[in-house]
């Protein structure tokens, strides 16, 4: 289970560091943290930061320091991992991003800002709290493209995890199927479908190659905030743990309900939904249905949607594997479970679904892994900041061109954010 912290605890753990390095993912609803502790302490630094240092240790592993507002996924650390020349364990950590503004009083109490003055920083948040840093803590934000940072992120964590990728055996019996690991060493093309509040759609053909070919605005946000108002439920977890215990043929038309049993026509399959909350119009339906059910459907609807999109997008790119990430899927292998399936079922067998198991933290990795000394000094001097691409030419961070632009035969497509 996930170690929770409070925000004093977050803080001492990144602040007290002789190299504070971390990124951050700030999204519309959860804000991603990963750290770098350092385990290659030169002579030096043990005399003049050993107390620090155990202090530290002593924060990321204590299991006694818990809290609301943040949580550490140790299940999730890195050990042995070498980031600019230093090695040491990457850390991940998460809080609502509603309390952003704990965060900053914190981090202004601690006087972070003596220490670190740039914090790398991707997603929406980056410029919806820019000015926030700035005024209350006295710190710069290094804004980098979240899909840049994203895909980043993904190649490093399966290079130096060998169990990162995995996919589901038999997932056309979705009771049966079990999660067995997928070698991802040669990942090129893929489709990426990242589902966090809203749900992004990538084709990506290498390391700086790829497009954003679709999306929607009904992702992990949209059933976190249906499930609040149709259940009461306040969380992500809560929400889960009701749709775990639901079901949602109680809620939904299926094809059964119109044909008596399978459109064997077509191909589908009785149990197939037909109508999402197709039977909720009946009065007698909506008394009988629980809690439990009404999560377990808006959960299974939300899926089925992602997972039509996702199809959809490999069959136009003609690509077999897609990868689905985000902190949507995070305690939730019911909808796991159901993308696998729909990717084999609906493609006979054509299409596998992959799943990595940092989720959500892949914007906030690949923030950290493009961080240099270079970035601080612009950002120092007031510096436009470029991005690098692969062939060395940089272009203004702004720039971006049309979602639809086909990728170039360079090394590099232009690329755009949702």
């Amino acid at each position: 289970m996930p170690e929770a912290l409070h925000f004093t605890s977050i803080f001492d753990l990144i602040i007290k560091s002789a190299m504070p390095w971390f990124g951050m993912d700030i999204g519309g609803t959860l804000t991603k943290l990963v750290y770098f502790e350092p385990k290659d302490i030169t002579p030096d630094e043990q005399d003049r930061e050993a107390g620090i240092l155990r202090n530290i240790r002593r924060y990321l592993t204590k299991n006694s320091a818990y809290g609301k507002t943040g949580h550490r996924d140790t299940h999730l650390q890195m050990d042995n991992v070498e980031i600019r020349k230093r090695r040491g364990s990457l850390h991940f950590i998460r809080f609502q991003t509603t309390d952003m503004g704990n965060f900053l009083s914190l981090a202004k109490q601690k006087g972070m800002a003596e220490l670190v003055t740039t914090v790398c920083a991707t997603g929406g948040g980056a410029f919806k709290f820019e000015q926030d840093f700035r005024d209350q803590v006295n710190m710069k934000l290094a804004k980098f493209d979240e899909l840049d940072t994203l895909i980043k992120g993904i190649l490093f964590a399966d290079l130096h995890n060998r169990t990162e990728c995995y996919y589901y055996e038999n997932a056309r019996e979705i009771l049966k199927s079990e999660k067995k690991q997928f070698n991802f060493s040669q990942p090129f093309p893929f489709i990426l479908v990242n589902v966090g509040s809203g749900v992004s759609i990538l084709a990506v053909y290498g390391p700086d190659n790829y497009k954003r070919i679709s999306g929607t605005s009904l992702g992990g946000g949209t059933f976190l905030g249906l499930c609040c108002l149709l259940t009461g439920c306040t969380s992500f977890e809560e929400a889960i743990q009701l749709a775990t215990k639901g079901d949602n043929r109680k809620v939904d038309k299926l094809v059964k309900d119109i044909y008596g049993g399978d459109y064997n026509r077509f191909g589908l399959p009785g149990d197939l939904v037909a109508s999402s909350f197709g039977q909720m119009h009946l009065n007698d339906k909506r008394v009988s249905v629980s809690r439990e059910d009404l999560a377990n459907a808006t959960l299974v609807t939300i899926t089925n949607n992602i997972g039509s999109i996702a199809r959809m997008c490999a069959l136009n790119e003609k690509i077999d594997r897609v990868v689905f990430v985000g902190n949507f899927l995070r305690v939730n292998p019911i909808s796991m479970k159901l993308l696998a399936y729909a990717m084999e079922f609906w493609s006979n067998g054509t299409m596998k679904g992959l799943f990595l198991e940092h989720e959500g933290y892949f914007g906030a990795l690949g923030c950290l892994l493009q961080f240099n000394g270079e970035l601080a000094a612009a950002l120092n001097d007031g510096v436009e900041l470029p991005i690098h691409t692969a062939s060395g030419a940089s272009e203004g961070a702004a720039t971006s061109s049309s979602a639809d632009e086909p990728p170039e035969k360079t090394p590099t497509s232009k690329h755009s954010t949702r």
